[in-house]
């Protein structure tokens, strides 16, 4: 895919380093997501033997940390990638044509379309043994030797599992990150071909400013300070 990229985009070698750098964003955030959802699991469970209150805070704070650490990294990566790019062309604050930041973003759309990528066979790859082992074995245990759903001497159960935390987390966190990516690289794609200039009723000598394409990403980051205050109220002030 790097080399397709390569080759048959206008921004050849831009495109093809923002879709990598994508892809292995996707990766990082399907691990994390299945590290938090592992550990979060048994102290969950753990938890609930104590009352609700207890267990839907750790259940909670697992998963707004997935979240946060997606959309935070997400972004973070991007804003880096859109200063070494705009870096590496030259590009100035401000011009007087609205074509100049046009192949800077992109050479962007790239970050989206690698997370997708990943998201991808994240979602098969847990679908595989998902799907295997319901359709499978577990329904052989139930039939033929009479086990119940997930019992522990099933090892199709192990399978099951195994197959939920890929798909379920790792893909659906590959799979938001992607959204999220894609989403934002279009918005800024967009941005770029339609943007108008400061004083655009007199169409002399207006500067088209690269600030006022970072619209997007100063909404994600608003975004982020709003749901670290909600996720306080669920936690903290509300009590189950």
């Amino acid at each position: 895919m790097f080399i397709v990229i390569w080759l048959l985009t206008e921004e050849g070698l831009y495109t093809a380093f923002a879709f990598v750098i994508g892809a292995v964003i996707s990766i990082i955030c399907g691990a994390v997501g299945m590290i938090i959802a592992t550990r979060a699991n048994y102290k969950t469970t753990y938890c609930a033997k104590r009352g609700l209150a207890t267990a839907f805070r750790t259940a909670y704070r697992a998963g707004v940390a997935m979240g946060f650490a997606l959309v935070s990294l997400g972004l973070l990566i991007l804003l880096v990638i859109i200063l070494i790019y705009k870096s590496m062309k030259g590009l100035e604050d401000n011009n007087a044509s609205r074509e100049t930041y046009g192949p800077l973003f992109e050479a962007i759309a790239g970050y989206g379309l690698g997370g997708s990528f990943v998201a991808l066979f994240g979602r098969v790859g847990g679908g595989i043994y998902t799907k295997a082992a319901d359709v499978g074995a577990d329904l052989v245990g139930k039939v033929e030797s009479g086990l119940p759903e997930d019992s522990p001497k099933n090892p199709a159960t192990i399978a099951d599992n195994v197959g939920d935390n890929v798909g379920d987390v790792a893909g659906m966190s590959a799979d938001l990150f992607g959204s999220f990516a894609e989403s934002t690289c279009a918005s800024l794609v967009i941005s770029s071909t339609t943007l108008k200039a400061l004083g655009t009723a007199i169409t002399t000598n207006c500067d088209f400013y690269i600030t006022n394409l970072m619209y997007p990403l100063t909404l994600i980051a608003i975004g982020i300070i709003i749901c670290i205050l909600v996720s306080l109220l669920a936690t903290h002030i509300m009590r189950v």
